[in-house]
């Protein structure tokens, strides 16, 4: 089975734009990670067990370090918290007048009763839809008389919420006489849309003819300063079926603007031939190959084909900005070029002449490692350090995470036949991976990411997997904790206990370190389940005896055991010529653990 099923990575837009609410902040049952409370009395027993072992661990740590350690952290929480409400009190001193309060008793009747609706989805407190207010109510009133403008707490309307499939905040639907007619997509904020203008024309969009008409040379000279990439149709007449198929295609394209005209001179002006078969199409953009000529049949979908393969330059930077036009795409695949201003320079034109092959096919994008926007987490992702030039693919057709690394000397042709292969799916995936250790029976089992599959997807096995950090603070607190879970269930053949080095390894994990997952046998083919609250000793054992698929026994050391064991080292002493004191501590220690027990 293959580990990429389950590897549940970062979605690259996620890591590059803010992060945003989603359903799962609304309040849900309670979800404990505890077993029933109603144990049998063999469980409790082994809880108390654990419980006493964990008591005796905890006391010896430094609670004043720990205390010392918490406090900073609560500061820094404190402090940041401070600048974002700092942060935010702009954006909460703005007028509303024009923005309607929607509830469930009257959201039906107000969506019917109005032709144009746009729902705005959000929750009090959210950073994003805090951010997106103002623009919003400016919005609401810039188009009143043409398009309402409403907004549902998500928090207090749960039934919309779900009944609308409400997955981000906030999330903004379009309604046309009562019927959803479109997601207005502000939880991916790419250039415009969390604007004023850039929700005015979308609505425009939808509600208007969906091109706009250049006239006049002075139109089209305004146009051109004012647009980074738009189309024009140059057509016979500017109403009729043509400026028909123009308009449909534009309505589906949030990303650029589409134009029409009639006018010779216009079409001239932006490098169409006037004298050429109409209708004509060009998309002009400001960045290399500022014209793209259209050649299809002048028809909606082959427009809009034509203006999705065409609006990314050759080679795109990877920005907060761009990255939904990368990994939103119809375009599904990508070739990215990592590399500084200094190490691309000669490699740039290269990889940006092999992009004009693959227009339709792959998109080219190129990773400035002196941006601010390619940050660790980028870099983590792809399993990259960020000190040399890298060259990787990444496919959006699926969640798998596969990366494909190249290698070899950089060339316009190996640029050429790694995307060719990349196409064809030829390529190896690259999985970044520790050797796999030579010996491997400890209590916890080392994993990395080639015997993965191996260890941790045996479906004869219930597995929990720490995925750590060797220099997280926290995992080396809790490594004393996870040893003595990993002891104390050593002789379960159906449990394992295994940890993975997350830093050097590719794995499942999509939070921060450490990390506990647990993969139960018989469904491995399933996304494996979160230890999110408590990672004690039996906080831990409390989990697996739940969620185990295979009910397992702890094996708890007996009265008789521990006693004979006592009584041995009482006479190995003895033989040691070891003083009497010591004798009678042992004695001691047998009454205590006849009371222990």
């Amino acid at each position: 089975m293959n580990k990429t099923r389950i590897l549940l990575l970062f979605s690259l837009s996620a890591i590059l734009i803010f992060n945003t609410f989603t359903l799962a902040s609304l309040p849900k049952e309670d979800e404990s990670s505890g077993i029933d409370d109603d144990y049998d009395e063999d469980t409790d027993q082994d809880l108390k067990f654990l419980l006493k072992q964990d008591i005796d661990e905890q006391a010896k740590s430094s609670p004043l370090e720990d205390q010392d350690e918490d406090d900073e952290e609560e500061r820094d929480s404190t402090h940041n918290k401070q600048v974002d409400r700092e942060e935010l009190k702009a954006l909460q001193e703005f007028d509303e007048k024009d923005v309607v309060v929607l509830k469930g008793k009257n959201f039906t009747s107000f969506i019917k009763k109005n032709r144009y609706v746009m729902v705005q989805f959000y929750v009090p407190r959210c950073s994003p839809c805090d951010v997106l207010a103002p623009e919003y109510a400016a919005a609401a009133t810039a188009l009143k008389g043409e398009a309402v403008f409403a907004k549902v707490n998500a928090t207090q309307e749960k039934k919309l919420a779900r009944k609308y499939e409400i997955m981000f905040m906030p999330m903004v639907y379009f309604f046309v006489d009562g019927v959803c007619r479109g997601q207005y997509r502000v939880h991916k904020p790419y250039s415009g849309h969390q604007t004023k203008d850039g929700l005015v024309s979308w609505v425009k969009k939808r509600t208007g003819p969906g091109a706009f008409n250049i006239t006049t040379l002075e139109d089209a000279e305004h146009i051109s300063n004012i647009e980074n990439k738009f189309v024009l149709g140059f057509l016979n007449s500017l109403v009729g079926p043509e400026s028909s198929q123009l308009c449909s295609a534009s309505r589906r394209e949030d990303d650029i603007n589409f134009y029409q005209t009639d006018n010779p001179d216009v079409a001239k002006f932006f490098h169409i031939n006037p004298t050429a078969k109409r209708p004509a199409l060009v998309l002009v953009k400001k960045e290399d190959e500022k014209f793209s000529h259209f050649d299809g049949n002048f028809t909606k979908s082959a427009i809009l084909k034509f203006a999705r393969e065409n609006k990314i330059p050759l080679v795109i930077s990877l920005t907060k900005e761009n990255a939904p036009l990368i990994f939103e795409s119809n375009v599904k695949k990508q070739i990215i070029l990592f590399g500084t201003s200094n190490s691309t320079e000669k490699v740039l034109p290269i990889f940006r002449e092999a992009a004009k092959s693959f227009k339709g096919k792959l998109i080219f994008v190129y990773a400035d490692l002196d941006s601010k926007d390619i940050g660790k987490e980028v870099l983590q992702f792809f399993r990259l350090n960020g000190d040399s030039l890298e060259v990787m693919a990444f496919s959006t057709e699926s969640d798998d995470g596969k990366k494909y690394k190249f290698n070899g000397e950089l060339t316009l042709e190996s640029i050429k036949v790694f995307g060719k292969d990349f196409v064809g799916n030829k390529l190896k995936p690259f999985i970044k991976s520790d050797p796999i250790p030579d010996i491997n029976d400890g209590d916890i089992k080392i994993v990395v990411a080639d015997n993965f599959d191996e260890i941790v997807l045996d479906e004869s096995k219930d597995v929990l997997l720490k995925i750590y950090a060797p220099s997280c603070s926290r995992c080396q607190a809790l490594e004393p904790t996870y040893n003595k879970l990993a002891k104390h269930l050593s002789g379960i053949d159906s449990l394992v206990i295994a940890k993975m080095d997350g830093t050097t390894n590719e794995h499942p994990c999509k939070g921060g370190f450490p990390t506990f997952l647990f993969f139960p046998a018989g469904k491995k083919n399933i996304n494996p389940k979160y230890v999110e609250r408590d990672h004690t000793l039996v906080g831990l054992y409390k989990f697996l005896k739940k969620h185990a698929r295979i009910p397992f026994k702890l094996q708890r050391p007996t009265l008789t055991s521990k006693l004979d064991n006592i009584v041995s080292t009482k006479a190995t002493s003895a033989s040691n010529g070891e003083n009497i004191a010591s004798s009678s501590t042992h004695d001691r220690n047998t009454d205590n653990l006849k009371d222990e027990l």
